[in-house]
């Protein structure tokens, strides 16, 4: 699976509210909300705070199914136990089904793509902070 988090282009100067983008894309099929009519950006970086802080409870939990939606959009992803691991449902329908680990390692390895390409720009606001604080929560079941 692949999964891609954007902050979009041509918006000023960075803040931790920025619009991004969120891609998912699996054996099964694909969830996006770039180009979405009504538009599905999202405050990507609260969003994938808000996403890694929903998957580490589910991860460690034994809840069989858990939704997420973005920050101030309608896009939504749906997390459910299966007998053959972890099913991604976005709104078109079936992602992927995968192993726990690799959905934690793929969502993981994202987070920190996009940390490392945005994170220096935004101000403290207290954002960035709380970013940083659900990746390393969230590394602590990634990588156990």
């Amino acid at each position: 699976m692949i999964v891609k988090f954007t902050v979009r282009p041509g918006q000023g100067e960075s803040s931790g509210f920025d619009l991004g983008d969120m891609l998912w894309t699996g054996e099964l099929g694909e969830a996006h909300s770039a180009g979405q009519s009504p538009d599905q950006g999202m405050m990507i970086h609260v969003s994938v705070a808000q996403l890694l802080d929903c998957l580490r409870e589910f991860l460690k939990g034994r809840t069989k199914t858990v939704s997420f939606t973005g920050a101030d959009t309608s896009f939504q992803l749906t997390f459910t136990r299966t007998k053959k691991g972890i099913s991604v449902t976005g709104p078109s329908g079936p992602v992927s089904v995968l192993a726990p680990g690799e959905l934690a390692e793929t969502v993981l390895s994202a987070a920190e793509e996009l940390a490392r390409e945005h994170l220096d720009n935004l101000p403290s606001d207290g954002v960035a902070d709380d970013y940083l604080a659900a990746l390393g929560a969230f590394r602590l079941i990634a990588l156990p």
